[in-house]
């Protein structure tokens, strides 16, 4: 039987996700029991990750052929839309641009956007959808925990989670998107599954060293 690209990004989503309960900040978040300083932190490093990313998809899109392509440009002005939030988000954290400016981000939450930006120059663009289709499944759930968490226990304004609330929020145009680009992809022989799980593998560890540097914070 054909594999179909839904079959595929199921069963890789399914086998590659991470288990939530392994996060080691958001539960402590969810629960109210994170320092304040943390979400300034977070803040701070999310301002690093936001824009390299959106340069990384925009790069990808002009590798692409026509449906990795849009979905690459999706993302990218995903990351324009929640980099307006962001904004927000951090000056809610006490964050000005002085603060911003004279920041050091942490090596182990920007080894993801260094490795995205890895994928942007030397992963083949079908392989790039199907790993980052796959990473994203757990991200807009941290990002739910998190919006109710901030309003529950730390006080912040539906305005102040407007970042956290666009993540979480389901995507069914960038959904389409993937679909269509690795659906083509298998149809003219482009997909290398084997090698975009292991790119998958390494950006959900890359994104594990994101989260457990900031917990060992609080």
């Amino acid at each position: 039987m054909t594999r179909t690209a839904r079959d595929l990004l199921e069963t890789a989503t399914g086998e590659l996700a991470p288990d939530p309960r392994s996060n080691p900040l958001v539960p402590l978040i969810a629960r109210g029991e994170a320092d304040p300083t943390v979400l300034t932190t977070l803040a701070l490093e999310q301002r690093w990750v936001i824009p390299a990313d959106r340069r990384a998809f925009l790069h990808l899109a002009k590798r692409s052929d026509p449906e990795p392509a849009a979905f690459f440009t999706a993302l990218a002005e995903g990351e324009t839309l929640a980099a307006e939030h962001l904004r927000t988000f951090a000056a809610a954290c006490g964050v000005n641009e002085t603060r911003a400016n004279a920041y050091t981000p942490l090596p182990g939450c920007q080894s993801y956007p260094a490795y995205v930006a890895w994928l942007a120059l030397n992963a083949e663009p079908a392989d790039a959808v199907l790993a980052l289709t796959v990473n994203f499944s757990a991200w807009g759930g941290y990002c739910a925990t998190i919006a109710k968490a901030l309003r529950t226990h730390y006080g912040f304004t539906d305005e102040s989670c407007a970042f956290f609330d666009f993540f979480a929020e389901p995507a069914p145009d960038l959904d389409e998107a993937a679909m269509k680009a690795v659906r083509t992809a298998l149809e003219e022989g482009r997909l290398d599954e084997n090698r975009a799980r292991r790119q998958a593998r390494l950006l959900q560890a890359y994104e594990a060293a994101f989260w457990t540097t900031l917990a060992e914070l609080a």
